[in-house]
């Protein structure tokens, strides 16, 4: 296959019009937005959702955080979940990077700008799905630096802040810089994105890094407290992560019509075939320590597998999880997903699903149960906080769509620089 570069690709007039970079921005979001019939109906769809979401979000602010399920026992519900899960698709953007720029892989050059805008959308929905959770989100203000009652360094929510906001600002940079110069037809100039982007590896590790640090820094809720919980995000980032990227692939080579080389797959999946069997092997590593060890500390994950006095709540989610993640570890370790697209894509969409439930559904809520006294009081999401939910979800994929589509507007109309293939 060909790289994101289309054959048609002509070069760029040096007399065009289009020369500032706000220019080029308003230019760029004209592209976005132009498209077929099947663009427009896929947006339309994200904007009805979108718009849904927000009405449920309205109603929430007018009566109160009692239209959602959550309770004094149960603080932290699907809005932290897809919070969590979201942080880890972000981070794991940066295995497009890293062996683009540590390893010197040309291959992956061409293809790094998609993991990177996907960083972008899901930092976008990371921070929206932390407003829906506010009872008072017009008092965001305490969380600005210098602004508000920032209590850094001792809070790890003021760190989480800070590396999550860094995050976003670095991959707009670099993405907006190549892009420009791409669309300028010039090489890039190294000092201008090069340290950015190595800043960039050790962030996308700190943001998932310091988010297990919020959690297992809780010494009251013993099922948060392990040293393997920071590893555990990290190991299921770099499974949903390239997953999604992978479904990326093959959406705009069948959809899209716009075909990538093979190389890049080939080296997500090696990837996924790695952290998806490391990532289990904490799994059970954290369940045989809870269940032989025993004790008043395995309530929670008690509750969550097995059940607890006659409540059972959670545990279709954790089990369902559990086998998504098992069959997709054997797809991804079998030689098919490299013969045959439609499994692969089946692979990834289940290991997608199971991270989302594990490191959802299946860690934050079982924190809370039992209660510090003792007691069980389930949670399940409201329909408020479903349509909520599901509104973030389809902003950030119209996010990601235009996103995509101004980057390959861009390479469709700029050619490679001569010079890029020393770069």
């Amino acid at each position: 296959m060909s790289s994101l570069t289309s054959p048609d690709s002509v070069p760029i007039d040096p007399a065009h019009p289009v020369r500032s970079y706000p220019r080029f921005i308003w230019w760029g979001l004209g592209e976005a937005t132009n498209g077929s019939l099947l663009f427009y109906t896929w947006m339309f769809v994200l904007t009805a959702i979108a718009l849904v979401g927000a009405n449920a979000w309205a109603v929430q602010v007018s009566e109160g955080m009692i239209v959602t399920n959550m309770t004094d026992h149960v603080s932290w519900g699907l809005y932290i979940a897809n919070f969590t899960f979201m942080v880890g698709v972000a981070a794991g953007g940066v295995m497009m990077v890293i062996p683009a720029y540590l390893y010197h892989d040309k291959k992956m050059h061409d293809v790094v700008i998609i993991g990177e805008i996907l960083a972008i959308s899901a930092i976008v929905m990371c921070l929206l799905f932390v407003v829906v959770d506010l009872g008072r989100p017009e008092r965001f203000w305490h969380l600005i630096p210098g602004i508000g009652r920032f209590n850094w360094p001792m809070s790890m929510l003021t760190w989480d802040v800070i590396v999550l906001n860094g995050y976003l600002l670095l991959n707009l940079h670099i993405c907006g810089y190549l892009l420009y110069m791409r669309f300028l037809n010039r090489q890039p100039n190294p000092k201008w994105y090069v340290p950015f982007v190595m800043i960039s590896i050790f962030w996308a590790i700190s943001i998932h890094t310091i988010t297990a640090f919020l959690y297992c820094g809780l010494g009251g809720r013993p099922f948060w407290n392990t040293a393997l919980l920071a590893p555990r995000f990290l190991a299921s980032a770099f499974v949903a992560g390239p997953a999604f990227i992978l479904i990326l692939f093959s959406i705009l080579k069948n959809v899209v019509g716009q075909r990538l080389e093979d190389a890049p797959a080939r080296l997500l999946i090696n990837i996924i075939r790695v952290t998806i069997v490391v990532n289990l092997l904490m799994v059970v590593s954290e369940v045989f320590t809870e269940f032989y060890t025993g004790g008043s500390h395995t309530a929670s994950a008690h509750y969550l597998f097995l059940g607890l006095h006659g409540h059972y709540a959670l545990v279709p989610w954790i089990w369902t999880a559990m086998i998504f993640n098992i069959v997709a570890a054997g797809l991804f370790l079998s030689p098919l997903v490299l013969k045959r697209e439609r499994v692969l894509v089946f692979a990834c969409i289940l290991a997608f699903i199971g991270a989302w439930i594990e490191k959802g559904m299946g860690l934050i809520v079982p924190g809370f149960i039992p209660s510090t006294l003792h007691e069980i009081v389930e949670y399940t999401p409201s329909l408020v906080e479903w349509k909520v939910s599901a509104g973030i979800w389809a902003f950030g994929l119209m996010v990601l769509t235009v996103l995509l589509k101004m980057a390959i507007s861009v390479y469709r109309q700029s050619p490679a620089p001569a010079t890029e293939s020393t770069r």
